[in-house]
């Protein structure tokens, strides 16, 4: 019974992290986007079930993720098959697959948890940050008058300007639903027995 659980919860997961995503505040012209919580019900789940069920779950949605790239011209790029299958791995499998670390610190109560959420979002940042300065290698004008001909500070300021905002709302999303005493009981209860 309690795979069938983990199952359709992780299913639910997906789901809504799916709905969530799609739900763009902000998205920038070469990829990247700030949505409505995306990262936040992975996150929560991993925390719940621990890393195993946090990490299969993370990875599944890195397939639904690069199914969206492709839905938004990912091979349409102009890329390299070489180029293709490192910006496949890296944007889409690796930064996503990541997220399942948030419940690493799931037995420290509230500071283990934005502890573990904030390390899986800036572990995402830096594979973005690395798939900018491997693949991407992109220089010249960020915003108006600003350039730069350092890829290393091209790709700091244009993953940073999407995974910085994501950081803190995911951030002040967790941090309020967490200080709920029924979400506590929920992340570490099943049928009255103690999931961590």
């Amino acid at each position: 019974m309690k795979n069938t659980n983990v199952l359709v919860e992780g299913a639910i997961i997906i789901a809504l992290a799916t709905v969530l995503s799609c739900i763009r505040i902000i998205h920038l012209p070469w990829g990247g986007s700030v949505t409505l919580l995306s990262m936040l019900p992975l996150a929560l789940f991993s925390i719940r079930r621990g890393l195993k069920a946090g990490f299969t779950v993370s990875i599944l949605y890195s397939m639904i993720e690069f199914g969206q790239g492709v839905l938004d011209g990912l091979f349409g790029w102009g890329l390299t098959p070489g180029m293709l299958v490192a910006c496949i791995l890296l944007d889409y499998i690796l930064a996503f697959s990541i997220l399942g670390i948030s419940g690493i610190f799931r037995k420290k109560g509230l500071a283990g948890w934005i502890s573990g959420i904030t390390l899986a979002i800036l572990l995402r940042f830096f594979v973005h940050f690395l798939s900018g300065v491997i693949i991407w290698k992109s220089v010249g004008s960020l915003w108006g008058d600003f350039t730069t001909e350092n890829y290393y500070v091209y790709s700091i300021l244009y993953n940073g300007a999407y995974m910085l905002p994501e950081l803190i709302f995911t951030l002040i999303g967790a941090y309020t639903l967490l200080k709920v005493p029924q979400t506590e009981r929920l992340l570490l209860t099943e049928n009255g027995k103690s999931l961590v």
